[in-house]
């Protein structure tokens, strides 16, 4: 049977807020990450080459918008090589967590709200990286909640797929470090302790290759892993 493999490509590098949870910030990628989303279409050229994959036509993205130019990027130096003829599509399921109506605030920020609600305790000093915890606030969702939102995605549309392709195919799902991890641990391929442990380079594909029973495994591209003083920007 025809292989499936997914391609998780992280966003490249972009304007970020200061000290504030990364999640749905709305600004564009930097110069640096425009040529980070080039080097990652020539290099799943590359691997497509190598392992005799076909790339499938429609490529998935988070709809924010570092990760929406990224996959635009990533498209328009592939149509532009005549390889393929790709297209985008952008979906919520596939943006990072959320941190409700606390979005784009900075962490003292966030903290200082807590404490002024007298409904809520005091947010825990590790609130941002526990896999498990969710704001207090309206539209908010966990790390792992996230995750699940990813990965149902991606199971979706791999299922589909499996059912339709006659050739070794690769698939690009475009998005955010974090929902990847702990979607990624969804599916069976991290260890719960690894989700902390690793991160992901900017527009660096991580291929996950998906069984006809459903079952996902780590076949190519290397997580990336935290230093000891690193702090989470995902």
């Amino acid at each position: 049977m025809p292989r499936l493999v997914t391609a998780l490509i992280r966003h490249g590098d972009y304007h970020q807020l200061a000290d504030a949870p990364s999640a749905l910030q709305p600004f564009p990628l930097t110069d640096q990450g425009q040529q980070q989303s080039r080097d990652c279409a020539q290099s799943l050229l590359e691997i497509s080459e190598a392992q005799g994959w076909t790339l499938s036509e429609t490529v998935y993205s988070s709809v924010q918008l570092r990760a929406w130019q990224t996959a635009d990027t990533v498209i328009q130096s592939i149509n532009a090589r005549g390889a393929q003829l790709l297209q985008l599509q952008s979906h919520e399921d596939l943006a990072e967590r959320s941190v409700g109506s606390a979005a784009n605030l900075t962490h003292h920020q966030i903290r200082t709200i807590i404490d002024q609600d007298p409904r809520f305790p005091s947010l825990p000093e590790n609130w941002k990286s526990d896999s498990q915890f969710k704001l207090p606030l309206q539209g908010a969702e966990s790390l792992m909640e996230a995750g699940e939102r990813v990965a149902r995605f991606m199971q979706a549309q791999t299922q589909g797929l499996l059912q339709e392709i006659t050739t070794d195919t690769l698939v690009l799902f475009i998005g955010h470090g974090a929902s990847f991890r702990h979607a990624a641990h969804i599916l069976g391929v991290l260890n719960y302790e690894d989700i902390q442990r690793l991160s992901m380079y900017h527009a660096c594909p991580v291929y996950l290759e998906v069984s006809p029973a459903g079952a996902w495994q780590h076949i190519a591209g290397e997580w990336k892993i935290r230093s000891r003083d690193e702090r989470p920007m995902d």
